[in-house]
């Protein structure tokens, strides 16, 4: 009930709107569309909280990094090390990539903001009602396995647009790929590790592993290898990774619909 009413908000209230819009003046609706689609996108909001990570690091401040890394993460982050922070917000970085990015890119230019607005209701039900305890086990699986159906496809294209920005960018594009083929599937999630082990072979750091997640240990399995220890540094390094995937999945996936619109309308 709780997915039905909330998607059924998330696509009803914006296609109203973008109706009314549009039926009074299409250059006011198209602006009403492209606003909405802004708001949708979260590129810059992404790297502004991250970034605040590696200010605090930067700075030497541990107890900081720890409070703003605990503003994008699940985890519980009281007692992580300095590396543990900058690994979290690494990971954070490589899994919003296409959470925040690409995978809103890609259901806009399905059905339009309205359909942008579903996903994302989708993907914040998961973020607050898909973890697994004892009291709410099956409460969020709905959300949850949802969540994983919707971001199938966007993940394994945000990967494949990641390796991509790994060449323009420099970095490690042979690891990358991999790292990829190696540990794509080694996360509970079927999505997550898309974009985690890419991040982990163009960085050549290791990332994820056990973590905390309210006063539970989770083992989880390692993805990468650490061919040297993670540092602040890699926070800036997985921005210009996330820039990159996101302008390339824009021309990819645009370029895509355009060619579709040409041969069918």
């Amino acid at each position: 009930m709780l997915v039905m009413i909330v998607l059924g908000a998330g696509i009803a209230v914006p296609a109203l709107l973008l109706r009314a819009a549009y039926g009074w003046k299409f250059p006011f609706g198209l602006a009403v569309e492209s606003f909405m689609c802004y708001q949708i996108l979260a590129v810059r909001s992404l790297r502004t909280e991250s970034d605040k990570v590696f200010q605090a690091l930067d700075q030497g401040n541990l107890a900081d990094a720890r409070k703003a890394v605990s503003m994008i993460v699940g985890r519980d982050t009281r007692n992580l090390t300095k590396e543990g922070v900058a690994k979290a917000a690494v990971e954070t970085v490589a899994e919003n990539t296409s959470d925040g990015v690409t995978a809103p890119m890609f259901y806009m230019v399905l059905g339009g903001a309205a359909l942008g607005f579903a996903y994302k209701a989708v993907n914040t039900m998961d973020s607050m009602v898909g973890y697994k305890n004892d009291r709410y086990r099956y409460f969020g699986t709905a959300a949850a396995r949802l969540d994983d159906v919707v971001n199938y496809l966007p993940a394994r294209l945000s990967a494949g647009c990641m390796l991509l920005g790994s060449v323009l960018t420099g970095m490690d594009a042979k690891n990358a790929c991999r790292i990829y083929l190696r540990d794509r599937r080694k996360h509970k999630s079927p999505n997550a590790a898309q974009t985690e082990s890419v991040m982990a072979g163009a960085l050549g750091v290791e990332l994820a592993g056990d973590a905390w997640y309210f006063g539970i240990l989770h083992q989880k399995p390692a993805i990468g290898d650490p061919l040297r220890e993670i540092e602040p540094e890699d926070i800036r390094r997985a921005h210009r990774l996330l820039y990159a995937s996101a302008v390339i999945s824009l021309i990819l996936l645009l370029g895509v619909k355009g060619l579709f619109l040409w041969i069918f309308i």
